[in-house]
């Protein structure tokens, strides 16, 4: 397991030697926490499946070791014969037995982490945690705690869960793995009695047991609504907690710096989540389904509103003979519906039990399920400002009354909840693909001006057509004409957008995303259709956000130019200023990357960031840009941390959102304290880049001549391979396993937008799985070796030095190098050249892998010289080694996968076969942790 990416931000890349240090102490603990759950391990597989499969195991387990450790050519001809000897059933054995292998090294050295977080906190005089020191390091360049206080009136950051299938653990594994982590916690922090010793190792056997005997793959695919409760959990887990809390803690940090003010402080956390309302390519997600996500998102905080409610009840047992109350609190305790005798001289708790009452009754209002009952019959609260009312009068009562110390307890958290979460708990995002909105738009406008054909128009006249329709207070939309099933299905989720306003507040549903967006066109057609529902008005009045995403290279070249124009037209721009002058925008990493690659893309993200800030300052208008960023670095993954703080000057602006998709969801938000330390990243990130980052540290006008210069050589080295190479879609089908990944059951969007084999029809995800899985990683990487090479030749007068300074100097420069750093570790070419085998055509496979392997070590080689490392990873020691422990299990995995593969591929009718690959796909995802 990663340190670096697991959870990709708990561990601070700005920690010194001494916190190195401190790290290497700790891993003597990690090794043994890893023995401790092999060993438990080993005697399950010993236990099930008899003592010849362990000692296969533990044969393979050693030659692999041995191979790695003293790259003993003889230990790897001798693993690969041990390999191709066994049958399949005792392959499959064998491949469960490594993956679960990877699974409880990931649980190690997640507790690693999380004790060596402790540690950090622990020796900081500051505080606990990144914010608090990103706090100090305010007050040291004396920006008063007034000042952060108004800073946070405006901020935004929104982690934004999304579906994206790159999880391969199903929730039931992940359930078992969960508990071992708990119990490898209690040891860590509880001094064990021998008997309690005894009863936790008793426990921790009969959890990896119970995981032993739980299926790793899902039998059925994924519904929407699965997804939906999967990232659900993830509240109960860490969110529901941890955001409020977080907030809390950063408001009695600034109290305790001298911030006297009377105010609390903003709820600037605020959760997103895709799931259920991203229909890009996802015919599953329809208006039905949207509601049925807003219901169950509701549920869940209601759910947890009223246990939190009848837990605080027992809580304020205050009499109101020993203690005084406010006037309003009496007025509240008498319009309790509760008549019970025993709590007739408890003010308090009769408040209580009247907000419960209502709050009960809000829930059957709003049709979502609960399974508690109050003790009487309350009115429904019309908004989630009147719940607010009635737990602000338990506070005001409390701080009046000298109690403040009850006041800042569970009430305290209970209401920065509801402040937070609201009644719809996430704020849903929808999304659709611009060629979808044109379509229905073209169907409604050909319908309604009969001889018009609305695709046939040129960009101007549609933008006349849009702006005049957007004015026009009649409806498009007629009840007498039958549309097709697409247009009648987007009008149903506009509808619905425009129910769950009504029905929960707007802020159910703030954005409404517009996936490849490639002009002003795609923006004015939503919001056409945003006025059918009357979610815009023709006055210029919109509640909703209309965002475009702009994904390849060349829409992120021009998406400048486009958002100057539509913040120059007029009945646009008002839109924009009637949801307070901000507009949203977001940037595509996956699409962008698997377009021009790793470099280009990366360079072209942070120019457009750069003229998107120009344009927004000339027009007045905050920007808020929402970054789609996955887990791998292929598809823009890596610390949070650094990404933000590596924007160019104005890009954050106290405002931001980014995706956090698949395995990094329960990477990073499965364990609360791990989650609490992600959420504090991104806050403090945002605080540092917003206001200790000033403007005039942009680079130097020869440092983005050399990036333009660099991108371009990349550019053209990557386009070259992928879209010019004659041959390479073949070479990637069939030496990947993009076709087997098709049938797992990691969820519920099809793999490709089109039902044909080119690399631009392929979704991002799989496209990034697939060179994961043959441990190439090629969109991590591909391109910046080439790149290197040409510039320095094109450049003699600069050459290396220059770029060594680019290195030290700029933040993104680093950044994009230290990802490169971490994706070439994870690789390994003599694993990749098994899998090339695997292409039928000698020629083809010569060609095409001969290209890769030279420029994989060519990329090395010059990240390298640039970093000034003899070797990868040099400067991170601790993800050195985790990487370097993990192949001798790797590999293996990564052989046999090889071989079943052959073996699928040969028509070979068991069943056992493409389970067996399967189960290598999880495994080999399990090691390497950041796979999509």
């Amino acid at each position: 397991m990663s340190l670096q990416t697991v959870p990709p931000d708990a561990i601070d890349n700005r920690a010194n030697r001494a916190e190195d240090a401190q790290a290497l102490e700790a891993d003597a603990r990690l090794r043994d926490d890893i023995r401790l759950l092999g060993r438990i391990l080993g005697d399950t597989v010993r236990d099930q499946e008899g003592a010849e499969l362990f000692d296969l195991v533990e044969r393979i387990r050693q030659t692999s070791i041995r191979f790695h450790r003293d790259e003993d050519r003889l230990a790897r001809r001798e693993l690969e014969q041990i390999l191709d000897s066994m049958s399949t059933s005792e392959t499959v054995r064998i491949v469960r037995a490594f993956s679960y292998f990877s699974h409880l090294a990931n649980i190690a050295e997640d507790q690693n982490n999380i004790r060596q977080m402790r540690a950090r906190s622990a020796a900081q005089s500051t505080g606990s945690g990144v914010l608090a020191e990103t706090l100090a390091h305010a007050r040291d360049a004396g920006i008063r705690p007034d000042v952060l206080r108004n800073f946070f009136k405006t901020a935004l950051v929104s982690p934004v869960l999304t579906a994206h299938p790159t999880e391969v653990r199903r929730k039931s594994t992940m359930d078992r793995e969960m508990e071992v982590a708990s119990l490898l916690d209690r040891r860590e922090r509880v001094a064990l009695t021998a008997d309690e010793a005894a009863a936790s190792d008793e426990q921790l056997r009969r959890e990896v047991l119970t995981l032993w005997q739980t299926n790793l793959l899902r039998r059925t695919k994924l519904t929407v609504l699965d997804e939906v409760a999967n990232g659900l959990s993830f509240y109960d887990y860490t969110f529901l907690r941890e955001v409020p809390r977080l907030v809390n803690v950063l408001e009695d940090r600034l109290e305790e710096a001298g911030d006297a003010a009377a105010s609390e402080l903003a709820s600037f956390l605020r959760m997103g989540s895709w799931i259920g309302g991203d229909r890009d390519g996802n015919p599953f997600v329809t208006a039905d389904v949207m509601r049925g996500t807003l219901r169950l998102q509701s549920s869940r905080v209601m759910q947890f509103y009223l246990n939190e409610l009848h837990v605080l009840g027992s809580e304020l047992s205050i009499a109101a003979h020993l203690a005084d109350v406010s006037e309003e609190l009496r007025t509240l305790a008498e319009r309790s519906p509760d008549t019970s005798p025993h709590r007739s001289g408890e003010p308090y708790r009769l408040a209580v039990s009247g907000i419960y009452a209502r709050l009960t009754a809000t829930a059957e209002k709003l049709e979502v399920e609960i399974t508690r009952r109050p003790v009487g019959k309350g009115r429904p609260y019309e908004t989630v400002r009147e719940l607010q009312a009635d737990l602000d009068v338990l506070h005001r009562s409390l701080i009046s009354n000298n109690a403040r110390v009850i006041a800042r307890g569970r009430l305290r958290l209970l209401r920065r909840a509801v402040d937070c979460f609201g009644f719809h708990l996430a704020r849903l995002d929808i999304r659709q693909n611009s060629a979808v909105h044109e379509r229905t738009i073209a169907e409604l406008m050909d319908a309604a001006n009969p001889g018009m054909s609305y695709l046939a128009l040129g960009e101007d006249a549609r933008i006349s057509l849009l702006t005049n329709e957007l004015r026009s207070t009649r409806s498009l939309v007629s009840p007498f004409v039958k549309y097709s099933d697409e247009t009648m299905g987007e009008l149903n989720v506009f509808h619905s957008a425009a129910e769950a306003h009504a029905k929960f507040g707007s802020d159910a549903i703030p954005q409404c995303i517009i996936s490849m967006c490639k002009g002003m066109s795609d923006m004015l057609e939503v919001a056409v259709l945003l006025k059918e529902v009357g979610l815009v008005h023709p006055s210029g009045r919109s509640a909703i956000n209309i965002v475009p995403l702009f994904e390849t290279i060349e829409d992120l070249q021009a998406s400048s130019a486009i958002m100057d124009r539509m913040l120059s037209l007029h009945d646009y721009r008002r839109l924009v200023d009637s949801r307070g002058s901000v507009q949203e925008v977001m940037l595509g990493y996956s699409d962008s990357n698997k377009d021009g690659g790793f470099v280009t893309s990366g360079w072209e993200l942070y120019k457009a960031e750069i003229g998107l800030v120009d344009v927004f300052e000339r027009h007045g208008v905050r920007l808020r840009l929402f970054h789609g960023r996955g887990g791998s670095v292929g598809r823009g993954g890596g610390p949070s941390y650094d990404a933000i703080i590596a924007q160019p000057g104005g890009a954050v602006n106290g405002q931001i959102r980014i995706t956090e998709q698949g395995e990094i969801i329960s990477s990073k938000y499965s364990n609360a304290e791990v989650g609490r330390n992600n959420l504090e990243i991104l806050a403090a990130a945002t605080l540092e880049a917003s206001l200790l980052h000033p403007r005039q540290s942009a680079p130097r006008r020869e440092y983005l001549t050399a990036m333009d210069e660099l991108s371009n050589l990349a550019f053209k080295a990557y386009r070259g391979l992928v879209y010019e190479t004659d041959g390479f879609v073949d070479y990637f089908w069939a030496s990947t396993v993009i076709n087997e990944i098709a049938t797992l059951n990691i969820g519920s969007r099809p793999a490709s937008r089109k039902k044909t084999r080119a690399i631009e029809d392929l979704r991002a995800i799989p496209w990034v799985f697939s060179w994961a899985q043959c441990r190439l990683m090629l969109p991590g990487w591909y391109g910046f070796g080439s790149a290197v090479e040409q510039w320095i030749a094109e450049h003699p007068d600069k050459g290396m030095p220059f770029l060594k300074e680019l290195y030290r100097e700029w933040p993104f420069f680093r950044m994009l190098l230290s990802n490169m750093d971490m994706v070439l570790a994870k690789s390994s070419i003599a694993i990749a050249s098994r899998y090339a085998e695997l292409v039928p055509d000698e020629a083809l496979r010569e060609k095409i892998f001969g290209r890769i392997r030279r420029e994989w070590h060519s990329c090395i080689e010059t990240l390298l010289d640039i970093m000034g490392q003899d070797r990868l990873l040099q400067g991170n020691p601790l993800l050195e080694r985790s990487v370097r422990h993990r192949f001798p299990y790797l590999d293996p995995l990564n052989h046999v996968q090889v071989e079943l593969l052959k073996e699928h591929r040969a028509q070979n009718p068991d069943e056992q076969v493409l389970r067996g690959i399967q189960l290598t796909i999880n495994g080999i995802s399990a090691g390497l942790r950041n796979t999509g």
